[in-house]
C-alpha cells in the first residue's frame, strides 16, 4: 500500500486522529499545573512537592515508553495507543475521587504508566504510514493537538476549580478525553507494517536502544528535548505562585486565562515545522531557541501584560522546536524508530520531571529571578547542541540533514 500523501481524505483523517491524540497526552499529563497553590494549601505541600503531581506522571511516563515501543511492534501501534487513551482517560476520572495527596501522587503515577503507550508509538507511526514530505507537517499537526491540549488542561481546570472543585475539574477532563478516545480508535487506520507473530523478549525490547544511544546526533537531539522541556516546564510550574502573591494577587481563573498564550504554539509548531523545509532545521531550532531566551527574560519586567507577552514568546519557540527536533528524529534513525522516537521522549519526559522539580527549589530559594536565570542557562546549553548538531550534519558525521 502506498504511503498516506497530504491532499488526500485519508491525511486528513487520519491527521484529525493523531491531532486528538496529542491533544489527550498534554491535557491529562499537565492537568495539575494550575492547581499545585491549591494543592500546596489544602494538603500543607512544598512548590517544590506540589510538582510531583507532573514530575511522577512524566517520569514514569518516560520509563515505560521504552517498553511500549517494543511491544508495538508485536501488539500492533493502533492497538496500544488506542489502548492507552482509553485507559488514562478513565484513570483521570478515578483520580478526582483521591482521599489523600499520598494516593493523588500514586494514581499520577500509574497515569503516565498508562499513557506511555501512545507518545513514542504515534511518532513512529507518523514516519512509517505519511509520505517523506509530508513528515514535517504532519508532526506538526500532532504537536499542535499537544499545545491545545495542554492549553485547554490548564485554562478549564483553573476555571472550573475557582468556581467549584479540582475533583470535579478532573472528572470533566476525564470525559472529554474518553470522547477524544473514541473518535481516534474509529478513525485512525491500522499500521500498514505487519504486526510480529512472536513476543519480544525482554531483553529485545531494550537491545535495538544501544545503537541510538552510539549516535551523536540523536545524543543531541535527546539532549535538546530535555534542556527545552524542562525550560518550558519550569516556567509554567512556578509562574502560577508568582501572580497569585502580592502585588499581583491574581484569581485562579486569571491566571489559568494566561495559559491561552499555548495557542501560539499551536502556530508555530506547523508552520515553523513547515519553514524547516525550506531554511533547513538547524537555522529553525537555533530560530526557536532564541525566541525562548528572550521571551523568558522579559518575564522579569514588572507588568503582568509583558509578563504573558513573555510567556506566549517562550512558548512560541519551544513548540516550533520540538515540531522540528522530532520530526528529526527519524531521520538520523534508520531502523527502530519506535525505539529512537520512545528514547526522544524518554529524555523529553525526564526534562519535565526533573529539570521541573529543580525548578521548585530555585524558585524557593532565589523567587523569579532565580527561576528566570536557571531556565536561561538551559535555552543557553541548548544553544551548543544545536551547533554541534550542525557541525555533524555539515561534515559528514551522522545521517541526519542540517
Amino acid at each position: 500500500m502506498p504511503k498516506i500523501t497530504r491532499g488526500t481524505p485519508a491525511f486528513w483523517r487520519t491527521g484529525s486522529a493523531l491531532f486528538l491524540g496529542g491533544f489527550v497526552v498534554l491535557i491529562l499529563l499537565y492537568t495539575t499545573q494550575p492547581l499545585f497553590p491549591i494543592f500546596s494549601e489544602e494538603f500543607g505541600v512544598s512548590p517544590a512537592t506540589a510538582s510531583l503531581t507532573i514530575s511522577l506522571t512524566t517520569g514514569s511516563l518516560a520509563i515505560f515508553m521504552l517498553i511500549t515501543a517494543g511491544l508495538s511492534e508485536s501488539w500492533g501501534k493502533k492497538k496500544l495507543m488506542t489502548l492507552s487513551l482509553f485507559l488514562s482517560s478513565a484513570l483521570t476520572i478515578i483520580i478526582a475521587f483521591s482521599p489523600n495527596f499520598t494516593v493523588l501522587l500514586l494514581l499520577r503515577l500509574l497515569l503516565g504508566i498508562t499513557i506511555a503507550g501512545l507518545p513514542a508509538i504515534a511518532m513512529a507511526y507518523v514516519n512509517e504510514e505519511f509520505h517523506p514530505k509530508s513528515i514535517g507537517f504532519v508532526m506538526g499537526l500532532y504537536v499542535s493537538g499537544n499545545t491545545l491540549g495542554g492549553m485547554t488542561g490548564r485554562i478549564l481546570t483553573g476555571v472550573v476549580t475557582d468556581y467549584s472543585s479540582w475533583r470535579i475539574a478532573f472528572f470533566i477532563v476525564g470525559f472529554l478525553c474518553l470522547l477524544c478516545s473514541v473518535w481516534f480508535w474509529r478513525v485512525l487506520p491500522p499500521s500498514r507494517k505487519k504486526e510480529s507473530v512472536d513476543k519480544p523478549r525482554f531483553s529485545e525490547i531494550f537491545r535495538p536502544l544501544v545503537p541510538h544511544l552510539k549516535n551523536q546526533g540523536l545524543l543531541c537531539l535527546y539532549g535538546l528535548a530535555f534542556l527545552l522541556m524542562g525550560s518550558i516546564v519550569t516556567l509554567y510550574n512556578y509562574v502560577t505562585y508568582l501572580l497569585l502573591a502580592p502585588p499581583y494577587d491574581l484569581s485562579h481563573t486569571l491566571v489559568s486565562w494566561i495559559f491561552i498564550v499555548y495557542l501560539t504554539g499551536t502556530f508555530s509548531s506547523a508552520w515553523m515545522g513547515k519553514l524547516s523545509d525550506r531554511l533547513g532545521r538547524v537555522c529553525v531550532v537555533g530560530m526557536g531557541i532564541a525566541f525562548m531566551l528572550i521571551g523568558v527574560v522579559i518575564t522579569l519586567h514588572g507588568s503582568v501584560f509583558i509578563k504573558v507577552v513573555g510567556i506566549a514568546l517562550l512558548t512560541f519557540g519551544f513548540f516550533g522546536c520540538h515540531s522540528v527536533a522530532s520530526s528529526w528524529v527519524g531521520v538520523w534513525a534508520k531502523e527502530h524508530k519506535a525505539h529512537a522516537s520512545s528514547l526522544y521522549l524518554l529524555f523529553y519526559y525526564g526534562g519535565s520531571s526533573i529539570v521541573g522539580f529543580v525548578g521548585g527549589l530555585f524558585w524557593s530559594s532565589f523567587h523569579w529571578m532565580g527561576v528566570v536565570s536557571y531556565i536561561s542557562a538551559l535555552l543557553v546549553a541548548g544553544f551548543v547542541l544545536v551547533v554541534r548538531l550542525n557541525g555533524l550534519s555539515r561534515y559528514g558525521k551522522g545521517s541526519g540533514e542540517a
